[in-house]
């Protein structure tokens, strides 16, 4: 089975790490939507007070974490799955295995999120996901709860999409 550590204050650590989205467990699921329920509270959404929050593991075991970030200037504004991959991205990591997103508007806690539906990525996330992942084994986890989650493949969520061997 899997291990889960804290290797620093960055990252949480799965061992061995998981060749897809196909061999995630309950226990792997569970802490990844904990894990982007634990950085809500810092997201930054003066603007649009839509707060959100990601988890991704990455093909090394490593699990990063994001929030939205806003910006009076709103083309500057990042995304929380964006803010998470790209971050894993600029540490060398290029396979997404997964990745758990909540939130909601005046979202800061676990408890905020029960009243709205699932938050879901937007277009600009689910093409930035495309160009790290296997889109057919690729899970996108959309949590209110570690209970109460919607999952899908990244292929369900943008289908007939266009991704790097699409370039070659």
């Amino acid at each position: 089975m899997y291990s889960i550590e804290r290797k620093n204050e960055e990252f949480l650590q799965v061992a061995p790490a998981p060749a897809s989205g196909n061999e995630i467990t309950d226990e792997i699921r569970t802490v990844l939507i904990e894990e982007a329920f634990s950085v809500l509270k810092n997201s930054y959404a003066p603007y649009s007070h839509y707060n959100v929050a990601a988890a991704v593991l990455m093909s090394s075991g490593r699990i990063y974490t994001g929030a939205n970030i806003e910006s009076a200037l709103l083309s500057n504004t990042i995304c929380a799955e964006r803010n998470a991959i790209f971050s894993a991205a600029a540490r060398g990591e290029r396979k997404i295995i997964a990745i758990a997103v909540v939130g909601g508007p005046h979202s800061e806690s676990a408890e905020d999120v029960l009243q709205y539906d699932y938050c879901t990525p937007c277009g600009v996330c689910r093409q930035s996901m495309r160009d790290f992942a296997d889109p057919r084994s690729m899970k996108i986890i959309c949590a209110r709860s570690v209970t109460d989650y919607r999952e899908w493949t990244l292929e369900e969520m943008l289908p007939e999409s266009f991704g790097p061997e699409d370039i070659e």
